[in-house]
């Protein structure tokens, strides 16, 4: 009898490959309705890169991520305001164009997808009919979303998190636990054959696999329904 390969075991999840589930007790979104909110709390996040920041609006607490120059007590805006700041929250279309965004919804409602890693923004780059906004991302690619998506003004706090280096090997496991990365990654060509497809071969000479249609995941892998296989004459 076999065994699961790592990544049919990861998705199988057991004790060993599992989240810290503590580390994702706080879910960004943003409230409903208009009004003003304050930073009652900064706060660290194992799930996140960035800071988060803890508001309160009249009953209300919802979190976002940390923008720069984010202090305790700041009120914040939520809603159209004549006066853009950073940390207001506010529906793209009324946005001024040029300015930094991040947190920004896929579609309407939806709480805040893109944009949300430390030390990141996208610029608000032009308008379109049919309330589409262009958006100008960090990878410097274009996107075109509805401009009825809420988004937060500014830039992600926390942008030199990765040119601090991890020292000890210790410190970089328990980062990679708390977003359940697997860590140290061992190339499949090292494996042996029980473990890996790509597995054994008597050293690392790497020949092309094809995948089978019907193969579970975990063994779905090397070339997926490739259009032409062989050396080309």
């Amino acid at each position: 009898m076999g065994k699961r390969i790592i990544s049919q075991a990861r998705g199988h999840g057991s004790l060993s490959y599992q989240a810290r589930k503590r580390a994702f007790i706080f879910k960004i979104k943003y409230p409903m309705g208009e009004g003003e909110a304050e930073v009652i709390s900064i706060l660290h996040s194992a799930a996140h890169s960035a800071p988060l920041l803890k508001l309160k609006r009249k009953d209300e607490v919802f979190y976002n991520p940390a923008f720069n120059g984010a202090v305790l007590g700041q009120k914040i805006t939520i809603g159209n305001t004549q006066t853009p700041q950073e940390g207001n929250i506010m529906m793209l279309k009324d946005v001024p164009l040029g300015a930094h965004v991040y947190n920004i919804e896929n579609n309407p409602g939806d709480g805040g997808k893109m944009v949300r890693a430390a030390g990141t923004k996208a610029i608000v780059f032009k308008r379109y009919d049919h309330n589409k906004v262009s958006l100008l991302m960090p990878n410097k690619k274009e996107i075109l979303i509805s401009g009825d998506c809420r988004v937060t003004l500014g830039t992600i706090a926390g942008e030199g998190r990765t040119l601090k280096p991890f020292i000890k090997a210790g410190v970089k496991f328990y980062k990679m636990k708390a977003r359940n990365k697997l860590w140290p990654r061992t190339s499949a060509v090292k494996m042996n054959a029980i473990d890996h497809p790509f597995g054994s071969g008597r050293g690392k000479r790497i020949k092309s696999k094809i995948a089978k249609r019907n193969a579970p995941p975990g063994a779905r892998v090397g070339h997926i329904r490739p259009s032409r296989t062989g050396r080309k004459r």
